[in-house]
């Protein structure tokens, strides 16, 4: 009974490890998401951090700051959205589809 909770225990040590590395890959990967049409479009690390935000210049010459703000918020969103559809898919395979409290 003992050796058994042994393993359980290094097992989900191992895991935790293996996410811990995972955490410090997904900064090194990126999602891009737009919206308007491609009008505005925000790149982001797995770690749901924006690294750039892309505006069509034709949206600026309309002089419509509302709508251009809708589209930087529905772009960011989308991106954060795929941003963590990558990390459980990526934590997926770690845990062999195992759901694991806490971590998304």
């Amino acid at each position: 009974m003992t050796r058994g909770l042994g393993n359980i225990l290094k097992q989900a040590q191992q895991m935790h490890a293996k996410i811990a590395q995972l955490q410090e890959e997904m900064a090194g990967k990126t999602v891009e998401a737009s919206s308007g049409g491609g009008m505005v479009s925000v790149v982001m690390n797995g770690r749901q951090e924006v690294l750039s935000v892309r505006i069509d210049p034709e949206v600026v010459n309309r002089e419509d700051m509302e709508m251009l703000q809708d589209l930087i918020a529905a772009a960011v969103n989308e991106a954060i959205r795929r941003s963590q559809e990558m990390m459980q898919e990526e934590i997926k395979k770690i845990t062999g589809g195992l759901a694991i409290p806490g971590l998304f």
